[in-house]
């Protein structure tokens, strides 16, 4: 892909690395363009990060895989996509679909579907998933197709300026029509795997509001001010109120066979243009069928 810009008065004399910092390019990402020919255009010709800029410059960057994510296998997957530029893809990640391949899961993650999309289309990828979800949480996930993208997305995501929604379906009717949890959360002794409110536990704060309430659950919309592991989970759970089907943290509520959680809205700034973005994707059918 190729990024333009105009060089105007404000920036006669800047040299050309001086620049793009001004623009929030970070260090990797001048380090990458600098690495390899004719990434860095003025006026047509290729120049270096120490190009002294002029008023009416016209700089082109160019960015480019030039490598795929090796170790991932690509695997004809159908993924369901959302949007897509030449700067982002997202996607609807179905349940069930860990996002990278581990040592005991290696295929059938989100990451191979993917790579073999790109794969082709004859396109070399490396995959940049910044909002992760658990293997069986479905919904909306922001991947980043080139180094920039990925490096914007993640200072948002720093910045708390990716917002996240969240639907799911908890046990008990008695919650309160909504409510703010801030509770720090940290690892629970003795487990890998297994998080827990704890005093010396990392910040963590949920706000949710009751949908509805039928049979003994309640349909709650949740937003995220942080992002830590299992954050929604740990959270319902600690204020009495788990999800149903979560067989990690209220496994006396399997009334689905994967916790009723799903991602189903983001707003965020766009990596390249700053336009504010809103994604939603509906219900998957399992939790539709569950409020049914």
């Amino acid at each position: 892909m190729e990024i333009q810009y105009k060089i105007d008065k404000a920036y006669d004399g800047y040299k050309i690395g001086d620049f793009l910092k001004k623009q929030g390019y970070s260090k990797r990402n001048i380090l990458a363009l600098k690495r390899y020919p004719e990434k860095i255009l003025v006026n047509g010709k290729w120049e270096f990060v120490n190009y002294i800029l002029k008023d009416g410059d016209e700089l082109m960057l160019r960015f480019e895989e030039v490598t795929s994510s090796a170790r991932i296998e690509p695997q004809d997957i159908p993924i369901d996509i959302i949007y897509e530029d030449d700067d982002i893809l997202v996607v609807n990640k179905p349940p069930f679909m860990p996002i990278h391949p581990t040592v005991n899961h290696e295929k059938n993650t989100l990451a191979n579907a993917v790579m073999y999309y790109y794969q082709k289309q004859g396109m070399e990828h490396v995959f940049r998933c910044m909002n992760r979800l658990d293997a069986n949480t479905s919904g909306l996930t922001i991947m980043a197709k080139h180094k920039y993208s990925g490096a914007q997305l993640g200072d948002a995501m720093r910045n708390r300026n990716i917002h996240r929604e969240y639907c799911a379906i908890v046990w008990g009717e008695d919650i309160p029509d909504e409510g703010c949890i801030n509770m720090p959360i940290g690892k629970k002794e003795g487990s890998v795997i297994e998080r827990m409110v704890r005093e010396d536990g990392l910040d963590a704060i949920t706000h949710y509001r009751v949908l509805q309430r039928k049979n003994g659950l309640s349909f709650v919309k949740l937003k995220l001010e942080t992002g830590r592991t299992h954050q929604i989970r740990v959270h319902m759970k600690a204020i009495g109120h788990p999800l149903i089907g979560d067989d990690l943290y209220a496994p006396e509520h399997m009334l689905m066979n994967r916790q009723a959680l799903h991602s189903a809205k983001l707003v965020f700034p766009h990596p390249m243009t700053g336009e504010e973005m809103t994604l939603e994707c509906p219900l998957p059918m399992d939790m539709r069928k569950m409020l049914e």
